[in-house]
């Protein structure tokens, strides 16, 4: 009796391939693939707009801050040519708050946004706008950037010396010793701190400080005018 063996072999012919799998998918691919380029396209576009609003606002920025460094000059003083000039600190520095303000309205999300607004701040303290300046500054102090967080907190206690507000400074001054920057270490905060004491006629507490900053920081600057400050040496 003849055996008969069914061959195990695939039918190559009647196998599915890749090319029979994507015609039967075509309209899937096809969606797909439009949708990764959108994605890609709305990616790059958003990065180049990014880019752009960005450059934009450091120019503009930088033009403000020319305003901002611009000298005060009595009428007939001698200037270089082009010089921009003011005939005092407060016209300059409203000016100057102006133009940071419009960078920072504008170009808020950016990096010379954020400086720019932090900026703003302090040309209105400086410019006699206290209540904006204090607004200002709480709004760049509650941000995320702890750079600038720390520089308009430090700002901040500035205003509120100068308003009478020492307990205020106080707090925050405190605050920045605890959690230091980059741009505000614990250093500076603490001797803005003695500073403040000793202006309030408390020059234990002043000291107190000073020789905490004679003992853990000797080598920093900080460290080197407490020294100065115990020694009673004039601080270079």
């Amino acid at each position: 009796m003849e055996t008969h063996i069914r061959s195990t072999k695939p039918d190559l012919a009647h196998t599915p391939t890749i090319a029979d799998w994507a015609n039967q998918n075509r309209q899937k691919l096809v969606f797909a693939v439009s949708a990764l380029l959108v994605l890609i396209l709305v990616v790059v576009g958003s990065v180049l707009i990014y880019n752009t609003r960005s450059a934009s606002a450091q120019q503009q920025f930088d033009a403000a801050m020319r305003t901002y460094e611009s000298p005060v000059a009595s009428p007939g003083q001698p200037l270089p040519p082009g010089t921009k000039s003011f005939s005092s600190d407060a016209e300059k520095a409203k000016q100057a708050n102006s133009e940071f303000s419009v960078v920072a309205d504008k170009y808020g999300m950016t990096s010379a946004g954020r400086n720019a607004k932090y900026m703003a701040g302090v040309t209105a303290a400086e410019s006699g706008q206290t209540a904006t300046a204090e607004k200002t500054l709480k709004e760049v102090a509650s941000g995320w950037n702890g750079d600038t967080s720390s520089l308009a907190n430090l700002a901040l206690a500035h205003l509120y010396r100068q308003s009478g507000r020492d307990a205020d400074a106080i707090a925050i001054y405190k605050h920045l010793s605890e959690k230091p920057t980059t741009v505000v270490p614990a250093g500076l905060a603490q001797m803005q701190l003695a500073d403040l004491y000793e202006a309030e006629n408390k020059p234990a507490e002043a000291k107190k400080i000073y020789a905490q900053l004679k003992d853990k920081d000797a080598k920093s600057a900080a460290g080197e005018m407490a020294a100065q400050k115990l020694s009673g040496a004039p601080v270079q």
